[in-house]
């Protein structure tokens, strides 16, 4: 006979395998490679209608991502959309600073390739829209986000990137679409990896990223994308914590037909997540905005 200890943990661990059972993983070959991405599993009554990928910063991977979205995923399941996880190759993306020293894209891995299989696996399989696939990434994913939007503007949506910086024209490695999209930006000013003021990327002696324009430049490269003209609108976002010395500004470009173009600028911030905001249920209410 089970004691009550023991009915305890066996209850325990039958919970908690099947939250575990509802993490999926799986992969696509891609040019020779086999590229990995995650995702919770929609229950059998659920109709997921939106794509939202989820890009790590370098270094990371997708199944540790996960653990910094909870509250987007509620908020995902609800809204009818399928959050995923995908995993850079060997840890880093193949994004668009030329002085990356990463094997991604030293070996020029084809992430386009990567990315759209995503969208055609999850649409063939659960059905997602293909007209509502998005995208948000914190550094290099940041920078991985900022690919997409560059090169595949036809398949994303909208695309946000955290405490990311476009890279500047001599570190350019992608051929953009000059194609709008909306785009939200998320970034912090004392920030001393991604320069908020532009400059060089160093993530150690062996990892020298490159320069990287500054926010502001970063801004009006798609707002002038989008053909907006003079200053975009300044909003005081409220202080929910005002102990960790940050306050966040907010910058709109808005206009009847175009592309919504934002920054988030987090005063005070650095390279990590404010506490005033939760930036992944922002990007994911900024991507259900874009009818």
């Amino acid at each position: 006979m089970f004691s009550r200890f023991s009915l305890f943990c066996f209850f325990t661990l039958v919970s908690w395998q099947s939250l575990r059972a509802q993490v999926m993983s799986d992969s696509l070959q891609i040019e020779g490679n086999y590229r990995t991405f995650y995702f919770n599993k929609p229950a059998a009554t659920e109709k997921p209608q939106n794509l939202v990928f989820v890009m790590h910063g370098s270094g990371g991977n997708g199944r540790d991502m996960m653990r910094s979205t909870e509250a987007m995923e509620k908020e995902a399941k609800a809204s009818h959309t399928l959050v995923v996880y995908p995993s850079g190759y060997k840890r880093y993306w193949n994004e668009c600073r030329k002085a990356s020293p990463a094997l991604a894209n030293k070996e020029d891995v084809n992430e386009q390739a990567f990315f759209a299989g995503m969208i055609d696996y999850f649409q063939k399989k659960y059905g997602v829209n293909p007209k509502r696939v998005f995208a948000v990434g914190t550094s290099g994913g940041g920078h991985m986000a900022y690919k997409l939007a560059l090169t595949m503007p036809e398949q994303f949506r909208a695309v946000t990137a955290i405490i990311a910086n476009l890279p500047d024209t001599d570190n350019m490695d992608c051929v953009p679409a000059g194609k709008a999209v909306p785009i939200m930006i998320i970034n912090g000013t004392e920030d001393n990896v991604n320069p908020y003021q532009g400059g060089v990327v160093d993530l150690g002696p062996t990892m020298n990223m490159g320069r990287v324009r500054s926010t502001e430049r970063s801004l009006a490269y798609w707002a002038d994308l989008a053909g907006y003209q003079g200053k975009p609108k300044l909003e005081k976002l409220p202080d929910t914590d005002p102990n960790d010395g940050r306050t966040i500004e907010k910058y709109s470009y808005q206009a009847r037909n175009k592309p919504d173009v934002i920054l988030l600028k987090v005063i005070g911030g650095k390279h990590d997540y404010p506490h005033d905001i939760d930036v992944h249920v922002e990007a994911l209410r900024f991507f259900l905005r874009q009818n």
